[in-house]
């Protein structure tokens, strides 16, 4: 007997215990989940508009303030980092500026090879300041390409759910659900910013605001146009996507039209590079002459600024918008 009271005290232990765990597992999945879309709703820049007039004076504050304030640098900034899926902020961004342009400060300093020190000085520095804003820049440019990439079969998901009977709302959640990162994690977000509250008009002008991208421009339209005027919003979808595969084609005609002007413009940048580079390991008293003399220096910073002006000229020429 009382074997079977231990038993049952046992069995009621360890019952209780998987109970305790499993109510904890589910509640903590469910934290998570809402907690992820609380997140979505709190990455979003909110937009409000007042009808009150600023009575801040604009011409308060230092030369700097008023600069950063008349060019917007800190909200474009923010917008560039939260399109590249960082979790940086301004602050961190631009310390990371300063403590990258500090070594090429001192590299100027050590080998003043432009002109004179203060020029070399100024030039690396800058160079290595604009290190991170390349990253963040490469790394929205890619996302943007892969965003733009998986447009059209969302597109295509959605009007096939439509056809199927589902609402659109239920589509968005199922797209997100379906495709994978980058477009799937939009358009979750898009899906529990609704889930949330946010009107559809709300929601769609903060996808805009996430993926600035003409084709999500036209997603958004289309659909906002259809709730006011009614229309088949999948017959519209689908042929949304096969305008934007078809851009995609005419993109790729062009690019490969202009790759002899691309390819151009990499050759005469990096022939005199390389031609230097080759001339200091072969004959490497033939160049010293230059770097010492001052109207040496002031011609290499000539042909320095020369060579990135008219690399920039080729690329504005062979760059060619659809």
């Amino acid at each position: 007997m009382t074997l079977i009271i231990i038993s049952f005290l046992c069995l009621f232990v360890v019952t209780a215990t998987c109970v305790q765990i499993g109510t904890s597992y589910l509640e903590n999945k469910r934290k998570k989940q809402i907690a992820g879309m609380l997140q979505v709703v709190t990455e979003v820049p909110s937009t409000s508009t007042s009808l009150l007039r600023d009575v801040i004076n604009p011409d308060a504050g230092t030369v700097l303030e008023q600069l950063f304030r008349s060019l917007d640098l800190v909200r474009k900034t923010e917008a560039m980092i939260q399109q590249a899926a960082l979790s940086w902020t301004t602050t961190k961004f631009f310390r990371m500026m300063a403590f990258l342009g500090m070594p090429g400060m001192l590299m100027g300093i050590v080998f003043p090879v432009l002109i004179n020190e203060l020029v070399s000085c100024v030039v690396f520095g800058c160079l290595g300041a604009y290190l991170p804003l390349f990253y963040v820049r490469s790394r929205r440019k890619k996302r943007m390409a892969a965003l733009e990439k998986q447009l059209p079969d969302a597109m295509d998901f959605l009007a096939r759910s439509m056809r199927a009977g589902h609402a659109f709302t239920i589509s968005i959640g199922m797209v997100g659900e379906d495709l994978p990162d980058p477009l799937g994690h939009e358009f979750r977000a898009l899906f529990n910013e609704q889930n949330l509250g946010a009107s559809l008009n709300t929601a769609f002008a903060n996808l805009t605001h996430r993926v600035p991208l003409l084709d999500m421009r036209f997603f958004a339209s289309a659909v906002l146009l259809q709730r006011q005027t009614g229309g088949n919003l999948s017959e519209i979808l689908g042929r949304l996507s096969e305008v934007i595969r078809e851009r995609f084609r005419l993109n790729g005609h062009v690019k490969a039209v202009s790759a002899h002007g691309r390819m151009t413009a990499g050759i005469l940048t990096g022939l005199p590079v390389v031609t230097a580079g080759a001339l200091l390991l072969v004959a490497p008293g033939y160049l010293q002459g230059m770097f010492k003399d001052p109207d040496g220096k002031k011609v290499i910073g000539a042909a320095v600024c020369s060579q990135v002006i008219g690399n920039l000229i080729i690329r504005k020429i062979v760059k060619i918008k659809v």
